[in-house]
């Protein structure tokens, strides 16, 4: 059994940190853990352009003075004002590594997103020019699909569409949740990757529904079918260069998620690396933990592997019922329940 091990410095690649009094109580949680994060761009207004994101950057790196060195990578919100200038000067000034996409209405904060992706296509065009990612969140908005059915819609009717139009177009599908999504990245070029967090490796939508109704395991994409996890799972553990490390960890204030309709995002910050080892271990594939959360991302974004490193050590901890967040306060993924490992940096 192994007790302990060490990791280069694993990244971060889908983080939702808010902003003001709420991001500065949470954002330590992932500088603690991570090197690097790309950082969500859909506040109130959205990140939508080269001065908001390097504004934002700011913001985060004010809040982390005198903590472990830690990189916000800013992204830019796609609107359907976004022009292929606003990318090019984006790309100039250094502002952003990526753009995100949100179909309109498909999760928190995504009212302004797009209404109509394919009149997207000169946006798309400078990304590639550019060498700027697409990040997607992969699911249509159309009421009539079932919300279980809304990434597999998105599979068979738009992100195909996208390949084909951009071929050398670097993407990420981020937040996969089914097994559909992982046959379709591993059959997909090169230039299309996917993120895994680590609630869809550990739950299943009975953690959610059955026996009542769980508030913090609903989030967006939704939680599906327990054979869905587990090909997340081995996807994740497979070594396949194309899966990597994104926790979509989404704060969301107490009474905003335990409501008549709250709000969809699960908080794994705090315990990220120790939720991931739970699950790889669960597959006897804590060796390939660190390809999976270290190596892969910064290959697929072409930046350098972290040099420092974090361990890993089985010690059990409690997850804590609640962190302060702002003037309230966010319960975690599985609050009150063990974890058999514990992560600190080298």
């Amino acid at each position: 059994m192994v007790n302990s091990f060490e990791i280069r410095l694993p990244d971060d690649w889908h983080l939702h940190v808010r902003d003001g009094a709420t991001m500065k109580d949470v954002v330590g949680h992932t500088g603690s853990q991570f090197g690097r994060a790309i950082i969500m761009p859909n506040l109130k207004p959205p990140v939508t352009d080269a001065q908001g994101a390097l504004q934002y950057k700011q913001r985060i790196q004010h809040a982390l003075v005198g903590q472990p060195a830690f990189e916000p990578l800013m992204t830019l919100y796609l609107t359907d004002r976004t022009t292929p200038e606003m990318i090019l000067e984006a790309h100039a000034k250094g502002a952003a590594y990526a753009a995100k996409l949100y179909p309109a209405g498909a999760t928190t904060n995504s009212d302004s997103g797009v209404t109509n992706i394919a009149a997207m296509d000169d946006v798309f065009a400078a990304l590639a020019d550019t060498g700027m990612l697409l990040l997607l969140h992969g699911e249509v908005t159309d009421s009539a699909i079932d919300i279980f059915d809304r990434e597999a819609a998105f599979l068979e009717t738009i992100l195909p569409a996208i390949i084909r139009r951009h071929p050398t177009l670097r993407i990420v599908f981020e937040h996969i949740t089914t097994e559909m999504a992982v046959d379709f990245v591993e059959a997909a070029a090169p230039n299309v990757g996917a993120t895994i967090t680590a609630h869809h490796l550990l739950a299943n939508r009975n953690h959610m529904l059955a026996g009542g109704i769980r508030p913090h395991f609903y989030c967006l994409p939704i939680l599906k079918r327990d054979s869905d996890r587990i090909a997340l799972l081995r996807a994740a553990t497979s070594r396949n260069p194309k899966f990597f490390l994104g926790t979509d960890s989404a704060p969301h204030a107490i009474e905003d998620k335990e409501s008549a309709c709250g709000c969809a995002g699960s908080y794994t910050a705090a315990q990220a690396m120790a939720l991931y080892a739970t699950a790889f271990e669960e597959a006897d594939a804590l060796s390939n933990l660190e390809a999976f959360a270290s190596l892969h991302g910064p290959e697929f974004y072409g930046l350098p592997i972290n040099t420092d490193r974090l361990v890993i050590e089985r010690k059990a901890q409690i997850i804590p019922d609640r962190y302060t967040f702002g003037p309230s306060a966010v319960r975690p993924f599985f609050a009150g329940t063990s974890l058999q490992w514990t992560t600190h940096r080298a």
